[in-house]
């Protein structure tokens, strides 16, 4: 229950500075998740909604805030158990524009698993990204991204590349 009311209180705050700022952007999107080395050995693909804001720091940088829920499927653990695991990542960073619609970022922040037991708990998370966002309308863009992200605790890292298709208002 608290992350859940956390995760409201980061969409309401984030709307709320959206609605100052006349020049931010709040954006939703779907993002599809393929794991890599030892993550990948059970689980197939990850997919679920996200919540991106950005805020003009100059002309070519913008600070995000990333908020999102990836809901990972697998094969079966058990005979007709299949691995599922859901996890919120929430995080911050920077994008850069080198051109006018490519960027690249980074961002940092944690992922809370929703899992009980063994697999519960946070993990550190880190990603660096490429992607192009363009404009269709006078307030809204198409945001297309692949990145690199990793999710490390103590017991290790699990890792993916992501795509991300958004929408920006």
């Amino acid at each position: 229950m608290r992350r859940i009311s956390a995760t409201i209180i980061l969409i309401l705050v984030s709307s709320s500075i959206y609605a100052q700022l006349s020049s931010s952007k709040l954006g939703i999107g779907i993002d599809f998740a393929f794991p890599q080395s030892n993550f990948g050995s059970n689980v197939n693909y990850g997919v679920g909604p996200s919540i991106l804001f950005q805020s003009p720091i100059n002309a070519n940088l913008n600070f995000t805030v990333n908020i999102g829920y990836l809901r990972f499927n697998g094969d079966a653990v058990f005979t007709d158990i299949k691995y599922r695991e859901g996890f919120v990542p929430l995080k911050a960073g920077l994008r850069y524009f080198v051109s006018e619609y490519l960027y690249g970022s980074a961002e940092a922040g944690i992922s809370i698993s929703s899992a009980n037991g063994n697999g519960s708990g946070t993990a550190f998370a880190y990603n660096p990204t490429l992607g192009v966002e363009f404009p269709i309308s006078n307030r809204g863009s198409i945001d297309a991204s692949i990145r690199y992200e990793g999710w490390s605790r103590s017991n290790g890292t699990r890792s993916f590349l992501g795509l991300r298709v958004g929408y920006n208002f």
